[in-house]
């Protein structure tokens, strides 16, 4: 029999079946990943809305106290 054809008990390596697992595994993961990305980023721009919202507020107030009157435009 042919040298290529004998078993090599030294060879190193994955079989097909543990990579699949492996591949199985990180698109588990990746599933649950994803959506709890998306609400993270979704409470971050909601953060920075409000934070918007309140820095606007400041900056109305401290015109009117130096103008008595907020702007038109």
């Amino acid at each position: 029999m042919t040298n290529w054809l004998r078993k090599n008990k030294n060879q190193k390596g994955f079989t097909l079946i543990e990579l699949m697992i492996v591949i199985a595994i990180i698109g588990i993961l990746a599933a649950i990943a994803i959506p709890q990305f998306s609400k993270y980023r979704a409470k971050s721009y909601n953060a920075a809305a409000i934070s918007d919202a309140k820095n606007l507020k400041t900056d109305l107030e401290a015109y009117y106290a130096e103008w008595d009157s907020y702007p038109q435009d």
